[in-house]
């Protein structure tokens, strides 16, 4: 999380949100062995819990249930050029949207892991449009093979610490010639997001 109390934000819908629409992150756990950290996707599932699955083999989930981990999930971020200054006497930074989650972790049940399973999919697949894959397409051995692989998770998010670095240190008229110039070089969503918090 970083220090300046400017990019920092007590929204947890916002925050939850962000968690949703991105919809993967990465879990850190410290193991007697050293550190680890696993790729997943994720669920809000309800307020301050999120949902993941792992695959059995990976280092990462034992001894996990019961554990204290660590979710991050990467939100835009991008170069941010001396350029777009009007005084250029400056140097280069970046902006970024991250929301650390501290908390512990369960695991779930079978029942629990199929549920969200079946969410993730059909979240995935509807912003995707067009033709969507179901979960019946797939056969009971191939389903049943690659389920018996994975272990589901709930994190307890005992605290938020979302860092929002969208340039909130400057002037009103250089966050959007900021976010004019991020747009311009392609970089929409976190232009977007500058633009959604007032550049």
């Amino acid at each position: 999380m970083h220090p300046n109390p400017l990019f920092r934000s007590d929204d947890r819908a916002r925050i939850e949100a962000l968690i949703t629409q991105v919809g993967v992150g990465t879990v850190f756990r410290q193991t007697p062995t050293g550190p680890f950290a696993a790729r997943t996707p994720l669920i809000v599932q309800g307020e301050g819990r999120l949902r993941f699955h792992l695959a059995r083999s990976n280092r990462l989930a034992d001894g996990l249930d019961g554990s204290t981990a660590l979710v991050t999930v990467d939100g835009p971020d991008g170069y941010i050029s001396p350029r777009w200054y009007a005084n250029r006497d400056t140097v280069p930074t970046w902006n970024y949207v991250s929301v650390e989650a501290v908390g512990t972790v369960r695991r779930i049940g079978d029942h629990d892991l199929e549920a969200f399973l079946h969410r993730l999919i059909c979240m995935h697949e509807d912003r995707l449009g067009g033709d969507r894959w179901s979960v019946e397409e797939a056969s009971s051995t191939t389903w049943d093979r690659l389920f018996g692989g994975i272990e589901g998770y709930e994190l307890q998010v005992d605290d938020y610490r979302p860092t929002i670095k969208l340039s909130q240190d400057k002037p009103a008229d250089v966050r959007r010639h900021i976010a004019g110039g991020l747009d311009a070089s392609g970089q929409h969503d976190l232009a977007a997001a500058m633009f959604e918090t007032g550049a």
